[in-house]
């Protein structure tokens, strides 16, 4: 039997295009795009937002996030200390104007952010609870919920205010910047389902298209499995070369630590709070450094390549609800696929700890530092053309920084209104010819061919460490591969995409060639390792590396000296000055075999699965009735005959529906799903009420419906209800008290948390004989969370379980440790159980230095790492004492790395 008929798309006119016009045009609707076109909108631009593919589920946060890796949270971090951090972390190649953007308007952003909906975690007191996983400040504020943040995005998106001001056009893809005057005045581009091509008069135009994450290959072999979402194949980058805007630090690649055989992140950020870290195999933590960082991927490196490795994320130490609580975010949010992955070779967090690996590189600023250089309002050094996101040279800028970019991006576009002129002609022409001509090689080699060979020669050539010899070979197989891109075939218009997005790949490959060459120093560990120049050179390269395409065409560069920072760093003494033009860098002289032919690898879906695709029923018809009336920012008296469908499908969709929507009165109408009689139906509502907690009103009508939730048989139910009384403060400790005696656990731990939230230290204390360990560990945790006395503790340190005794123990150090108590520490310092001793330690960090000392001194000895590094926390808590300065200073040289580090900080204690 014959399949369908592919219908070869003809190459449209060039006179032919559609033509849009805006203020505004923001290319990606991603994360910094999302924001820059709310804010030049609310600034009054009419914006025109393009996407090549879906924005309601398009870009990096397309899945979610699971935390925010810079939170400056007033009270937990000062700007001034993370500016310092990121240029400690950049080895000093940093404009601080940038970076302080982030670190200033960063918590101005969260709050925005949580104005929309979405959702940081918050303690007991609605606090930030602010982690901290790096040596120095305390910068990560974990999502929960952080699987709906482009929902909540799309919502604030579709607000009819907002469609007033922004078009958004999906499924159209830019290829080309325009320019006219010197200037940025629109774009050109197709739709990629019907392949018309499209041209775009704007004012401004701002570019949020991602890091490029299709450069190097990953060690699978499949073009797609990239660490970095993998439709960022550096489109932006490209654009922004050949609008003439300067790229810098194209020689600083991105790389990270995965896990091995599994294109995810290995999630240290998400693990270290709980109490993972990264060993070698003898068990050992062996990183120094403090940031993650190029430096920190150079010591990773070393590791896995000596007799020491492999290297693993140890997990298996982990008590039980950590454990849990790590499955329920690295295998939803960070990556839904994971937990197959590990299920299908048999391991499990438990008993297996994490193989890791090295990731393939990548160019993004965002997780390092390589971009479209931009000052301190996302301006580029093309008048009218905007950067912001991982695409803009913004060091480590993470989530937060894409968004603040963003923001300031919209806000200074928006003063920019609609060009007037002709758009020019000779740049619509070779924008066009990019775009269609694989319709005229239809028979030509087919993308994935091109590209793997292509990315191949990235991984062979330009990888670290880079040598003079490779990078030169590196460059001649770009040069070369011009001509084979060229002649690409292509019949859809999903096929064109594809094709242009390899031009972008070949573009950026060659960029990172052209400045690892030109960068005769090795700088930020493995991101720029040069075999041949393998020392940092302050001397001759504080210096930004910019490139820019030359009116000839041609590749040039510039070193610009680091501007004088506004943070001083000890490390570095940046004093500016002129740059110094390098012109053109050649490759050098190098012999080559030629090129090799590799076959690319077949798709990852196998035909009994395109058949199981196929033949899946449609949805029903009430449910594309919802997902049209989702468009259309319905009421909630639109959506009540949904809710109460007679197909438990249709109310599921329902609740998913209001939940985007978040129409007036949707907390009361989500409360009352909670007693729907379909359990999927109850489980969808409780985490809607979860993920919208932060925009809804805590009025009588929400207080009622959760209340009676309570008293529900669902015991999901009964725990989301208590944890959203809890932070809308529509609670008492009366009503909290009585879900102590509720018969499922993880009801009566949100109970222990919500009478924190209140400082029911009576009742918090009364629950201390509960017999769970995971809800006396809670209310250990709780206990040092209030205004308790410290006796309040004194039942939870003789407790049977090591696990209660270690929290209790830790408790004491912010509720004080007294005499008696003390005594108590000082004899669990001989406990069997580690987590004990650690907790000990750490108690007596709030203890009588002239009991404390002598005995933290003697626990530097402990077999156990975490027990010596928490001694070592704790004698820093008593800078004063001579004995334990001295301590300190003899742990400086402790076989593991964090207890060596902590130790370091003597001389600032």
């Amino acid at each position: 039997m014959k399949g369908p008929t592919v219908q070869t798309v003809q190459i449209p006119a060039l006179a032919d295009a559609e033509e849009l016009s805006c203020d505004v045009l923001v290319i990606g609707g991603g994360t910094a795009g999302t924001m820059a076109a709310l804010t030049a909108a609310e600034q009054g631009a009419n914006v025109l937002l393009l996407e090549k593919a879906h924005v309601r589920h398009s870009g990096a946060l397309a899945m979610g996030m699971d935390g925010v890796n810079n939170a400056v949270i007033p009270g937990r971090a000062e700007p001034d200390d993370y500016v310092a951090e990121i240029t400690r972390a950049n080895d000093g190649i940093v404009d601080q104007s940038t970076v302080r953007q982030t670190a200033t308007r960063g918590f101005a952003m969260v709050r925005r952010l949580e104005s929309y909906g979405v959702k940081f975690e918050k303690d007991e007191h609605g606090e930030y609870a602010v982690r901290q996983v790096h040596r120095s400040g305390s910068y990560v504020l974990p999502m929960p919920e952080g699987k709906d943040v482009k929902k909540v995005l799309y919502r604030q998106l579709r607000r009819r205010e907002m469609r007033e001001r922004i078009r958004i056009e999906n499924r159209v893809m830019p290829v080309r910047v325009l320019t006219a005057g010197g200037r940025a005045v629109g774009a050109a581009g197709f739709n990629t389902r019907t392949g018309q091509f499209v041209t775009v008069r704007a004012g401004a135009v701002i570019l949020a298209t991602g890091a490029c994450g299709r450069l190097g290959l990953p060690a699978s072999g499949y073009l797609y499995g990239t660490y970095e979402n993998p439709t960022n194949a550096g489109d932006g980058y490209a654009m922004a070369y050949h609008a003439g805007a300067e790229l810098t630090g194209i020689e600083c690649f991105q790389i990270n630590p995965l896990i091995k055989d599994y294109n995810g992140p290995a999630c240290a950020y998400v693990a270290n709070p709980f109490g993972g870290y990264q060993v070698n195999r003898h068990g050992e933590r062996f990183v120094d450094s403090d940031y993650w960082s190029g430096q920190m991927m150079a010591e990773f490196a070393d590791e896995l390549a000596s007799d020491r490795g492999p290297v693993y994320l140890k997990l298996s130490h982990l008590p039980e609800e950590s454990v849990a609580a790590l499955e329920s975010i690295l295998h939803t949010t960070e990556r839904p696929t994971r937990g197959t992955f590990h299920a299908n070779r048999g391991h499990d967090y438990r008993t297996h700890d994490i193989e890791m690996h090295i990731s393939e590189i990548g160019l993004c600023g965002g997780h390092s530092a390589s971009g479209v250089r931009v000052d301190a309002h996302a301006r580029t050094t093309v008048p009218g053309l905007y950067a912001a996101g991982d695409l803009a040279c913004v060091p480590h800028n993470y989530m937060i920084g894409a968004f603040v970019f963003g923001d300031l991006a919209g806000e200074d576009a928006a003063r920019y209104r609609m060009y007037e002129g002709e758009l020019p002609h000779g740049q619509l022409t070779e924008a066009h010819d990019l775009i269609y001509r694989p319709l005229r090689n239809p028979d030509g080699p087919p993308q994935p061919q091109v590209e793997y060979k292509l990315r191949r020669f990235v991984n062979d050539y330009v990888a670290p460490p880079k040598s003079g010899a490779r990078l030169s070979l590196a460059v001649e197989h770009f040069e070369r591969m011009r001509g084979e891109i060229a002649q690409m075939g292509a019949t859809t218009p999903h096929e064109l995409m594809r094709c242009a997005e390899v031009s972008f790949i070949r573009d950026c490959a060659e960029m990172a060639a052209r400045s690892s060459l030109a960068r005769t120093e090795s700088r930020w560990g493995l991101y720029h390792e040069r075999t041949d120049h393998p020392q940092r050179d302050d001397e001759g390269w504080l210096h930004h590396l910019d490139l820019r395409k030359s009116p000839s065409g041609t590749m040039e560069f510039t070193a610009r000296p680091v501007a004088p920072y506004l943070v001083p760093v000890d490390e570095y003494a940046p004093v500016g000055g002129a740059s110094r033009y390098l012109g053109v860098v050649d490759p050098e002289q190098v012999a080559t075999a030629g090129s090799r032919d590799l076959a690319p690898t077949g798709s990852h879906i196998t035909a009994p699965a395109r058949a199981q695709a196929a033949s899946a029923s449609a949805p029903s018809p009430r449910i594309l009735e919802l997902l049209a009336l989702a468009e259309e920012e319905p009421a909630l008296a639109d959506l009540g005959p949904y809710l109460s469908d007679d197909d438990p499908a249709v109310r599921l969709a329902a609740v998913a529906t209001v939940t985007e929507t978040a129409p007036p009165g949707a907390g009361p109408a989500l409360a009352a799903v909670l007693a729907d009689p379909a359990a999927t139906v109850r489980e969808a509502a409780a985490a809607s009420l979860r993920e919208l907690v932060e925009v809804l009103p805590a009025d009588a009508d929400l207080h009622g419906p959760l209340v009676a939730a309570l008293s529900a048989d669902d015991h999901r139910v009964r725990a989301a209800a208590l944890d959203v009384l809890r932070a809308l403060r529509l609670g008492n400790a009366e009503l909290f008290a009585t879900a102590l005696a509720d018969p499922d656990i993880g009801v009566r731990i949100e109970a222990v948390r919500a009478l924190v939230s209140v400082d029911a230290v009576e009742a918090l204390s009364r629950a201390a004989a509960d017999g769970s360990r995971e809800v006396r560990v809670t209310v250990a945790k709780g206990l040092g969370a209030t205004a308790a006395e410290p006796h309040r503790l004194a039942p939870l340190t003789s407790d049977r379980d090591p696990l209660v005794r270690a929290a209790a123990f830790a408790a004491l150090a912010t509720t004080g440790c007294p005499a008696s108590l003390a005594t108590a520490a000082l004899a669990a310092l001989t406990d069997p159980a580690w987590q004990v001793r650690a907790g000990a330690a750490t108690a007596l960090s709030a203890a009588d230095p002239q009991d404390a000392v002598p005995a933290l001194a003697k626990a530097l000895a402990d077999p156990n790492a975490d027990v010596r590094k928490a001694a070592v926390l704790a004698l820093l808590r008593h800078p004063a004492h001579d004995d334990a300065r001295t301590a300190l200073a003899r742990a400086v040289k402790d076989p593991d790395a964090d207890v060596r580090a902590y130790a370091a900080r003597v001389d600032n204690a």
